[in-house]
């Protein structure tokens, strides 16, 4: 019997926070590289929003660049949860701006931060491959959210992670939506997609 698409990402998944875990031990420094090929590779225009999201657990920490990108005039948003199928809504951070306990682990804007519309995305995922597929954490809030972004125009989506969360394929349903590219503390990898 072939496993389900439910089966085999929720296997995958546990694999994958397993050797994500390993990975973070090189935290910091994987942080200042992931940084530094961003802002080697991406150049946003003057102006364009970017989403980005405060780590949690043992994912990669998106903190010094998204400070970097504030301080040249960003906007910034990191994502909340609004309801369980819907799409992200993306409020405003600042450096220093206090945060509140969110759904799934996570901390958020205050409710009174006004609403970003990213231009480009930095994503967060388990597990990546070079297709531009990535796997989440299984709620969909990201693919519902690129779909519907990308119905309104040109987003760029931009998975980051570690490079040690490379898979050959990521299983994949309809809905599913690729990434543009993936940045890794070692690599630039522009996607089939």
């Amino acid at each position: 019997m072939t496993p389900s698409l439910d089966d085999s990402k929720a296997a995958l998944r546990r694999e994958m926070y397993q050797r994500r875990r390993k990975a973070y031990v090189e935290g910091e420094k994987a942080a200042l590289a992931l940084k530094m090929k961003f802002l080697e590779t991406v150049s946003p225009p003057e102006g364009a929003a970017v989403s980005g999201f405060w780590p949690m657990g043992s994912e990669i920490d998106l903190r010094p660049l998204l400070e970097v990108l504030s301080n040249r005039g960003h906007r910034i948003g990191l994502p909340v949860v609004v309801a369980k199928e819907a799409p992200l809504v993306f409020r405003e951070w600042k450096p220093g701006d206090i945060l509140k306990p969110g759904g799934f682990n996570t901390e958020v804007p205050a409710d009174d931060q006004p609403e970003v519309e990213p231009d480009i995305l930095l994503v967060p995922l388990l597990a990546f491959d070079r297709q531009g597929y990535r796997l989440g954490y299984g709620g969909g809030f990201y693919d519902r959210s690129l779909e519907a972004l990308r119905g309104r125009g040109e987003r760029l989506a931009i998975g980051v992670a570690f490079a040690a969360q490379e898979v050959a394929a990521v299983p994949r349903g309809e809905f599913d939506q690729p990434l543009d590219m993936i940045l890794t503390e070692d690599d630039v990898i522009y996607t089939a997609a």
